[in-house]
């Protein structure tokens, strides 16, 4: 008979990438080191893109209120000049007024409704003027003029030279004239001044004793820093920017700053700068509104401006307004630098804890690898050495060493009855050598088929404990996806694989039981009675009740066997456990009973868990059911007792709890017994 070949180790033709420390360690580590940076990622470009779209949207609305006022500036100067002309007292001035009572009441008038000049201009050749005007005053050139001696009223936007300026008065040809300052970006020119003067300019038609004429105003804009002031309180009201921001408001000559608030140094408005040659190019070569970022004599503005027309459609000027952007910019930088922070504080913590779990998974693991592959060389003494088995891997472990024992005591007492029965055919006959190696055979067979029986149980008590974890494992990655809530699309193939993977164990461990022990497959009640359960979850939350000084207390009093799924109950008990562990952070009581109980005249078995800490008010009692709500801010998800709730009103139960603030919190659970309970 030809040698059996050795058995190749358990470990044999295992690659890196398919051994349980791999399998582990990605998933702990992927979530955490590729798939949240990739997350985080998205949401901060995505949030910064629409946090500048939202920058852009508000000086938008800065900008149309702006607009609004520059509109209502042009109406309410037409209904003024319409107003004094259709007034009885400028009508009696007109028809029976000396040549010097006219110009005293225009002058008179022009103070009162705030003009820079206004005058009478007759069909009949006859013009009387505040300030007084120069004959060869060309107001017929102006088409609101035009417009008014046609009959019709208007208001529009002119730029007076400084000739037409001076026609009314020197001061305001002066009032109009701006040094130009040198601007950074601006379109280079060999101007040294802006002498022409940009003017609201209002007429309206008159009729007076059947003589038709026009009654003319005037409001000079250039250096009217009420008017521009007034305008940036409308769009920049108090605490209306973030701190650190300024809003400012300008209007352009062309690309001259005539009227503004944007200051070159402290107490020095930026009057005679310009405005950048980019936004030059667009607002008055092109009439775009400018949106965006822009150069502001110093500094960058998130910026708004819009061309200025005049009364014969000419693009004259621009009104602006805008914020600082380095507030918001810094704002913007120190929000990234927040969750940078924050993720990397999450990743220092979380990590070594997360390496730290699945190293109390691996070793042990890989230490009964180890041991199996020790076995099957030939060292029967070899132990996994395991210790402190209060988890499924280390109750694995104890069975596996126990099972081990059991094994080498068989082996030896094989090898002594072989031994003695080699003795015992030596000393027979030539005769019976036949007989005795067909013996020797036999009891070669026995041993490894005895060896076979106890890998067999080995194996079979392996594959129980492992479908606890691989249990645990399915649920926690069904709680999983329920915690990601609708972003587990993102992670379908991830989780598919992980399914795939545990439902491949499942297969294996249920084939390897049903070859070793096919008689425990024959049928299966998930009857049991609660106290087991609880005695269950002790150990599987010992740990943290190992971290803080909670004295636990056993009241199990139930008797009735429960018709609840073992595994569901066992994850809503730990669940109330760790919670109640959470609650008392320094320290206290943590009580679980059992008590038989009927309610609505159906027998069940209430379990309580009473603790001793803070509690809670009733705001808070009345939502702790709730899905995602939470009372521990980051630490938690807010899904475990809506998930309890879920499965204990499934199995025909109830929980509820009771609190009250400084006195603790009493979960109850209720569950139906069997029907023989």
């Amino acid at each position: 008979m030809s040698e059996n070949p050795k058995p190749l180790p358990v470990s044999a033709g295992i690659g890196w990438f398919r051994s349980v420390r791999t399998r582990l360690f990605a998933i702990a580590l992927l979530p955490m080191l590729v798939v949240m940076p990739l997350f985080l990622g998205v949401v901060v470009v995505n949030w910064s893109a629409r946090f500048d779209k939202l920058l852009i949207a508000k000086v938008n609305g800065e900008l149309t209120i702006a607009h609004q006022y520059l509109s209502r500036i042009l109406e309410s100067s037409s209904d003024q000049v319409h107003a004094l002309g259709d007034s009885a007292e400028f009508e009696k001035t007109i028809s029976s007024g000396t040549d010097a009572d006219i110009p005293a009441f225009l002058n008179r008038q022009r103070a009162d409704h705030g003009l820079d000049f206004l005058y009478y201009a007759g069909r009949d050749g006859r013009v009387f003027s505040s300030p007084p005007m120069a004959p060869e005053n060309d107001f017929l050139k102006w088409p609101v003029v035009q417009a008014a001696l046609a009959g019709g009223s208007s208001a529009e936007i002119d730029i007076f030279t400084a000739q037409d300026l001076a026609a009314f008065s020197d001061a305001l040809a002066e009032q109009a004239r701006i040094d130009l300052v040198p601007t950074e970006a601006a379109v280079p020119t060999d101007r040294l001044a802006e002498t022409r003067g940009m003017v609201v300019h209002t007429a309206s038609p008159i009729t007076v004793e059947n003589r038709q004429g026009a009654l003319v105003g005037g409001l000079l804009l250039n250096r009217n820093l009420q008017f521009i002031d007034t305008i940036n309180d409308l769009v920049y009201p108090a605490a209306s920017l973030t701190e650190g921001s300024r809003g400012t408001a300008t209007l352009f000559l062309e690309d001259v700053r005539i009227s503004t608030n944007v200051r070159l140094f402290e107490n020095v408005r930026a009057l005679g700068t310009r405005v950048s040659a980019i936004v030059r190019a667009s607002v008055l070569g092109q009439g775009n509104v400018w949106l965006d970022r822009a150069f502001v004599v110093n500094d960058w503005y998130i910026s708004a401006y819009e061309p200025v027309t005049d009364s014969f459609g000419n693009r004259v000027g621009m009104l602006y307004v805008g914020f600082l952007d380095t507030p918001f910019r810094a704002a913007k930088m120190r929000t990234f630098m927040m969750i940078i922070g924050g993720f990397f504080l999450i990743v220092l913590l979380s990590v070594p804890i997360f390496l730290r779990w699945a190293r109390s998974i691996i070793n042990p693991l890989e230490r009964m690898v180890a041991t199996i592959s020790k076995v099957e060389g030939g060292d029967m003494g070899a132990r996994s050495g395991v210790t402190g088995g209060q988890d499924e891997i280390g109750q694995v472990a104890s069975h596996l060493d126990g099972l081990l024992g059991q094994l080498q005591e068989r082996d030896r007492k094989l090898r002594d009855w072989a031994e003695e029965l080699n003795e015992r055919v030596a000393e027979r006959t030539r005769d019976l050598q036949e007989a005795n190696q067909r013996l020797e055979a036999t009891t070669k067979q026995l041993v490894v088929s005895e060896k076979l029986a106890a890998i067999g149980e080995i194996t079979a008590g392996i594959a129980h404990e492992i479908n606890n974890p691989i249990a645990v494992i399915q649920g926690n990655l069904d709680v999983i996806q329920q915690e990601i809530g609708p972003d587990v699309e993102k992670l379908t193939t991830e989780f598919n694989l992980i399914y795939e993977q545990v439902h491949s164990v499942n297969i294996l461990v249920n084939k390897l039981l049903q070859f070793a022990r096919p008689e425990e497959y024959a049928g299966f009640v998930d009857h049991h009675i609660p106290n087991e359960v609880v005695n269950d979850c002790i150990p599987l939350v010992q740990h943290l009740l190992n971290k803080v000084d909670i004295k636990l207390s056993l009241e199990l009093n139930a008797d009735r066997a429960v018709a609840m799924n073992r595994t569901e109950l066992q994850q809503v008990l730990i669940n109330l456990i760790v919670n109640a562990i959470h609650a008392m952070p320094d320290g206290g009581n943590l009580k679980l009973c059992t008590n038989n109980q009927d309610q609505g005249g159906v027998a069940g078995v209430l379990i309580e868990v009473t603790d001793t800490g803070s509690g809670m008010t009733p705001e808070v009692l009345e939502c702790v059911f709730d899905p995602f709500y939470t009372t521990k801010q980051s630490e938690g998800t807010g899904l475990g007792l809506s998930i309890s709730q879920k499965l204990v009103s499934r199995s025909g139960g109830s929980i509820r709890a009771t609190s009250g603030v400084g006195l603790g919190t009493t979960f109850l659970v209720w569950v139906p017994g069997t029907e023989d309970a």
